[in-house]
């Protein structure tokens, strides 16, 4: 009775199960994404050279475990051979099985080998396009060294990336195509990994050291990664979106990024006074992509490792500590130093809106020459 009921409540769990996950189910893909390199390509083969050889061993030895079931079964009357261990078979398998497993596992290593090298190994080519890239948390630093263009690229709000929330940024990394690629990767604080499988390949950024990969994109499009070492409280909010165009394209883009960043450059460097107004609106855009993710959107903070802003000592103190503290960040925390990556007017804008936001009303209007003096 007690093993009727155990079978009746196990049929009425499995539709049970099926249908309330049914919500739960993401999107599976069948296989890799599309590579667009010629490494990504490699691995991919090797990938499904493994999977081939690994259908056909799960083909061969459930084959012969089911005939075994089937033709030795005890309900037709079959004896166990007490000597098989005897007969040619049952001696020289044990030697012909792991020779076998041996070749394949070498087989599979060979190719995996050449990969590798030529993954690893940075061709000296005529025209090779220099990327570094530099870990932070959270969010990617990228510098095109010989056209002198520095970009910064975090995670979009769920807000503003929808459907793409963890797989959208503000600003892409643009690269071109048919032309060799460098990477060299670093880190600002802790590990961090860059991890693009469309690209083929995920290096560590270590702190101290730099590491280096290439590539050679051969496919204009949108590829999206991100990174993959555990780097703390936000690894998740740490995507990265590739944007690969046309020679041409790429060309039009330096030029755009050039002229901001210079058109940023010549509004930091006004003598000019700054009104809390224009501060305060320039601040909470700045604030909200580069220090909402530790500090919080409304200033709360996570404790213990990121304090509140709200009511806070700094904010609501004296105004040179404040931009002490942003500029040159403090040892020991997780609060970087932003004097390098930051200028005059960005951080003067910050520190404005963090001491007149979610009731810090301390009036002040921070201007790009305090910060200037303070450096």
């Amino acid at each position: 009775m007690h093993s009727r009921m155990k079978r009746s409540y196990s049929l009425w769990l499995l539709p049970f199960l099926l249908v309330t996950a049914l919500p739960a189910q993401a999107e599976y893909g069948l296989n890799f994404p599309p590579p667009a390199t010629t490494i990504a390509r490699d691995i991919y083969n090797v990938h499904m050279l493994t999977m081939g050889i690994s259908t056909l061993l799960l083909i061969g030895v459930f084959g012969v475990v089911f005939f075994a079931i089937w033709k030795f079964r005890k309900s037709r009357g079959y004896e166990p051979d007490q000597n098989f261990h005897k007969t040619w078979f049952g001696t020289w398998s044990w030697i012909f099985v792991p020779a076998v497993v041996l070749g394949i596992d070498l087989t599979i290593a060979s190719s995996a080998q050449k990969v590798l090298n030529k993954l690893w190994v940075v061709p000296e080519q005529e025209g090779m396009l220099d990327v570094k890239v530099t870990g932070h948390q959270w969010y990617w630093e990228f510098e095109f060294l010989d056209e002198e263009v520095r970009i910064e690229s975090r995670a979009k709000t769920e807000e503003e990336a929808g459907e793409l929330y963890l797989r959208d940024v503000d600003h892409r990394l643009v690269l071109p195509t048919g032309r060799p690629i460098r990477f060299m990767h670093t880190s600002a604080d802790v590990n961090h990994a860059m991890w693009v499988p469309a690209l083929g390949f995920k290096k560590d950024a270590i702190p101290g050291y730099i590491t280096e990969t290439w590539a050679e994109i051969d496919t204009e499009g949108v590829y999206r990664g991100q990174c993959a070492e555990l780097c703390g409280t936000w690894h998740a909010k740490m995507p990265i979106v590739v944007e690969a165009v046309s020679p041409e394209r790429f060309t039009e883009w330096v030029a755009e990024a050039k002229a901001a960043q210079a058109a940023a450059d010549a509004e930091a460097a006004a003598d000019i006074e700054w009104a809390l107004p224009k501060l305060m609106e320039k601040g909470k855009g700045l604030y909200n992509t580069k220090c909402a993710s530790c500090h919080q959107i409304n200033g709360e903070g996570l404790a213990p490792a990121f304090p509140p802003l709200k009511d806070s000592a700094i904010a609501t103190g004296p105004a040179a500590a404040h931009i002490d503290i942003v500029l040159n960040g403090k040892p020991g925390s997780a609060m970087p130093p932003w004097k390098g990556l930051l200028n005059d007017l960005e951080i003067a804008a910050i520190v404005t809106y963090e001491r007149n936001s979610w009731g810090n009303d301390t009036g002040d209007a921070v201007q790009p020459r305090d910060v200037k003096a303070a450096r």
